[in-house]
This record gives C-alpha cells, sequence and structure tokens, in this order.
C-alpha cells in the first residue's frame, strides 16, 4: 500500500464548491472567479453563492441579509463563558471555546443553511466582544443595520468604519471564504462525516486554524512595512535585502506558479482605493518595486506578491492588531467550512483511512 506523506496529492472528495489550480493561478467559486467576486459582491453575496449555489436575486439578498443580521447576537451563557476565561488565552482559543458552547439541539445532525448561518453571523460577535472586553471598551452589540463587514468593524472599532476599509476588508474576506480541500476544511468534513454536529465540524476547522502551519497571521509582511514605512524607502531597502541574500516577505507562494488571484483581487481593490488609505498606497508601492526587484536579482523565477502580502495591507490599513489576523481569517473561512460541512452531508461516508504499522509485534 502506498504511503502518501500529508496525503499531498491524494483526492479525499468530490466538491462543486470551489476549485484551485496553482499552475495556472485560478481560484472559483462555484462557476465564478473569486477575484471577480472580491471586487463585486458583497460578503452576504458570497457566502449566499456557496451555500446555496447561486447568486442571489435582489429579493433574495434583502431577506438573506436581515437573517444573517438577526443571528448575531450571543446567548446569555456564551457571554458569561467568555468573562470566564483567563485574560492570556488566545483569541483562537477563545473561539474555539465559545463555538463549542454554542452547541444546542438546534445544531444536530443533520447541518442546514440555518445552522452555517448562525454560526457565520456569530464569529465576529465573539471576536469582538472579547477584545472589547480585553480593551475595557464599551460593547454596545452588533448593529443589525450594517453588511456583515461593516458590523465587524463597527463592533471592534465602536464607531461607524470608513467605507474604505470596509471596501478591503470585505474583498479580504470574500477571498479567504474557500480555498479547496485544504487542512480546516478537511478536518471540518472529517468530524461532519461521522454525524456530529456541525459546531462540532466547526470547532475542528478552528482547532486546525489555529496551528502557524495553516492559518499563521502574516506579522512578517506587516513588519516589512511597517520598518519600509514610505515609498521613498522602498527601493533601497528592498535591495538591501535581496543583495544580502535575504527573501521578500509576501512574494512566491507554495501552490500558485503564478499570480495568486487573491492577491490579485486585493490590489485592484487597493487600486480603487488609491489616495484614501496611505498604508495601501505603501503596499502597492512595495508590491511594484519588489517585482521589478526580483525580475533583476532573480530573473524568469516569476515570484509575485501572495494574498498574505495584501492581507498584511488590509488588516494594517484598518488597524486590526496582529492577534486579530487569523481570528478574521476565521470569520471568513467558516463560510467554507460549513458549505463544506452541508455537501458532505448529502452523500456521506465516514472518512476511514488506513495506516502502516511500524512498530513491534509480539513475539
Amino acid at each position: 500500500m502506498a504511503k502518501v506523506t500529508g496525503l499531498e496529492g491524494v483526492v479525499a472528495a468530490e466538491t462543486a464548491i470551489g476549485l484551485v489550480d496553482g499552475e495556472k493561478g485560478q481560484l472559483v467559486y462555484r462557476g465564478y472567479w473569486a477575484k471577480d467576486l472580491a471586487v463585486r459582491c458583497s460578503f452576504e453575496e458570497a457566502a449566499y453563492l456557496l451555500w446555496f449555489g447561486k447568486l442571489p436575486e435582489a429579493d433574495e439578498l434583502q431577506r438573506f441579509t436581515a437573517q444573517m443580521a438577526a443571528l448575531r447576537e450571543l446567548p446569555d451563557h456564551v457571554l458569561t463563558l467568555i468573562d470566564a476565561l483567563p485574560d492570556d488565552m488566545s483569541m483562537m482559543s477563545v473561539l474555539l471555546t465559545a463555538v463549542s458552547a454554542l452547541a444546542q439541539p438546534e445544531f444536530a445532525w443533520p447541518p442546514t443553511t440555518q445552522q452555517a448561518m448562525s454560526l457565520t453571523a456569530k464569529l465576529p460577535t465573539i471576536i469582538a466582544y472579547r477584545h472589547a472586553k480585553l480593551s475595557k471598551a464599551p460593547w454596545s452589540g452588533p448593529d443589525e443595520a450594517l453588511g456583515h463587514t461593516a458590523n465587524y468593524l463597527y463592533m471592534l472599532k465602536g464607531k461607524q468604519p470608513e467605507e474604505a476599509h470596509v471596501r478591503a476588508l470585505n474583498a479580504y474576506l470574500v477571498l479567504g471564504m474557500e480555498h479547496g480541500m485544504n487542512a480546516s476544511t478537511f478536518a471540518t468534513r472529517v468530524v461532519l462525516s461521522s454525524q456530529s454536529d456541525l459546531v462540532s465540524a466547526v470547532c475542528g476547522g478552528i482547532g486546525t486554524m489555529k496551528g502557524p502551519l495553516h492559518g499563521g497571521a502574516p506579522s512578517e509582511v506587516t513588519a516589512m512595512l511597517e520598518e519600509i514605512g514610505t515609498k521613498d524607502r522602498a527601493e533601497a531597502w528592498l535591495r538591501n535585502v535581496l543583495e544580502q541574500g535575504g527573501r521578500l516577505m509576501g512574494f512566491g507562494h507554495r501552490i500558485y506558479r503564478t499570480r495568486d488571484p487573491r492577491a490579485e483581487a486585493l490590489q485592484a481593490v487597493a487600486a480603487e482605493l488609491n489616495g484614501q488609505d496611505p498604508w495601501l498606497d505603501l503596499a502597492l508601492h512595495v508590491e511594484q518595486t519588489g517585482i521589478r526587484l526580483l525580475e533583476e536579482y532573480k530573473p524568469g523565477r516569476r515570484l509575485y506578491t501572495n494574498v498574505e502580502f495584501y492581507a498584511a495591507a488590509v488588516m494594517r490599513s484598518i488597524g486590526l492588531p496582529a492577534e486579530l489576523f487569523t481570528p478574521t481569517f476565521t470569520v471568513a473561512r467558516v463560510v467554507g467550512w460549513t458549505a463544506h460541512a452541508l455537501e458532505q452531508a448529502e452523500n456521506n461516508r465516514i472518512f476511514r483511512p488506513q495506516s502502516v504499522y511500524t512498530g513491534d509485534m509480539p513475539e
């Protein structure tokens, strides 16, 4: 029996949800280019597409947005639980603990789109409530009049967010929803395949996302951009790194051999907002300078910015601290996890791979 370390290249399921083609630089959500959705669709529209298989009509979107907004409040026992957790507990651990406490009878097997909507609506509230508690900031709760992305920023900041920041974060969240059979999506499907509830399956995804090999924050990119500081320093700083044999953070990708389509979409949004946010302006300039210098120092390598580069730019531009990077990624990814859980339940078979025994045999 052939052994494949990490199951790399092994097909574990058929899916109609998303396609990742690293050779061609393609990311598809149910027949649509993800980069196009990120530029023109709201969080709610993209989530509707992944859950229901089509983009909503205007009246469907209006009803769906209102339904999602009505599900944001946390039960009292979850608020009490978050209050009781130690201050030094990581946000991802808090998220895992609080989500597990949502496992009430209404989340029993089989998973439903209503369950998916409820979990997706509540994750930002968990994060923002915990952030407010640690910051000793007043807590006013979610605003049902705001869309999903704007409400998340409103809860974190305690004030109406800037439109440029909503646009940038919305694009990031849409692009983070789905990315094939990655580790957290696979974990979600494995848990769900046992006919466990959707809350437990999503906890499996969150637990996987906690690991630095999967959900690690783009903090190194943020540090690079902060050290560069201004456009006039970019070329000298980047050239110095390359001449010393160093690596430019946020350039190149393990899967994509061409431009990362997620970075391409975020770059387009940042370009649209040119002049509205100095941090995004700096990121655009550093990207252009970095690509030019990489072609000079590493000709033919075709090294482009990856999604982490623009994720760092977006997160920094809207003022999110580093400890909220991975939780915010999780706010996006829960849509894909729950879409895969719904698909798994349609034609379920429990995952049961084989292993190769390498231990001793009895005498």
